[in-house]
């Protein structure tokens, strides 16, 4: 179940909640992970942007429709919606889980860049 917590500026999501709003469509999904483990599967059509360069690549955010960050667990993508939040940015999400939660629950993975 989502959950926005007081001095989070995200709202924590599970990968049930994350693949429906990505069916519904309108969102973007950034993968804040480092490049071989975006290769090694992500989710489809997942933009890769590491937690750390978020900042140097805010071009590539979405300024018109709801961001959800993804990593590995949920704590580097955390890491990147601060930094989002922080260009003011504001509706952002984090996947809780992360792509092994993901996987864990049998949803479709991209393998590449």
């Amino acid at each position: 179940m989502a959950e926005k917590r007081e001095g989070e500026p995200f709202t924590r999501i599970d990968v049930t909640e994350a693949k429906e709003m990505i069916d519904a469509g309108g969102v973007q999904v950034i993968d804040a992970r480092e490049p071989w483990e975006h290769a090694e599967g992500h989710v489809p059509g997942s933009v890769r942007i590491q937690h750390m360069a978020v900042l140097l690549q805010a071009d590539k955010l979405a300024t018109d429709r709801p961001i959800l960050f993804i990593c590995k667990s949920g704590q580097r993508s955390a890491v990147a919606a601060e930094f989002a939040a922080s260009l003011g940015l504001d509706d952002l999400y984090n996947v809780e889980g992360g792509h092994t939660a993901w996987e864990a629950a049998g949803y479709p993975m991209e393998l590449g860049d």
